[in-house]
């Protein structure tokens, strides 16, 4: 069992902060990676998840991605830390939490990519600038701030 679900035992339902990490993979050919979840339903989202205890944010980054896509993670560059009363949230179970998640961006990783299927339908690198309709709301925004990081430290 994890910690966030001995949290629960202890809360239940109750609004938690829970901290996260995520991480925009960039490809040679600038595409992200998105994965198409089984939670929200069939949602794509940055692989990333949700930090265990005594880990640090990008340890927990690196870990969420080799878990959820086999690739291992070299090097991770900040993009931002998204939190606050706007990332509320009430799971279909009824838990509510606020999200914590910080984002980073990496373009140095190896391996060969295989989605955990019991988490992910699927894995594919992705145009950014073409998302997917159905994707999750903060994940949206965290590829549009990288965008304009990378824009403007291009300039």
């Amino acid at each position: 069992m994890g910690y966030i679900e001995e949290l629960r035992k202890l809360v239940g339902t109750r609004p938690l902060n829970l901290v996260g990490s995520v991480v925009v993979m960039v490809d040679e050919k600038g595409r992200i990676l998105l994965q198409q979840r089984k939670y929200p339903k069939e949602s794509w989202g940055l692989p990333g998840g949700l930090m265990e205890l005594g880990e640090s944010a990008e340890e927990t980054a690196k870990r969420e991605v080799y878990e959820e896509t086999k690739l291992v993670v070299d090097d991770l560059q900040l993009i931002n830390v998204y939190s606050g009363k706007n990332y509320y949230m009430k799971a279909a179970n009824g838990d509510e939490f606020y999200s914590v998640t910080v984002a980073y961006y990496s373009n140095t990783f190896h391996g060969e990519m295989q989605a955990d299927q019991t988490e992910i339908n699927d894995c594919l690198f992705i145009d950014p600038h073409q998302l997917p309709e159905k994707i999750v709301g903060s994940h949206r925004e965290i590829v549009e701030d990288y965008l304009c990081l990378i824009k403007n430290r291009s300039h």
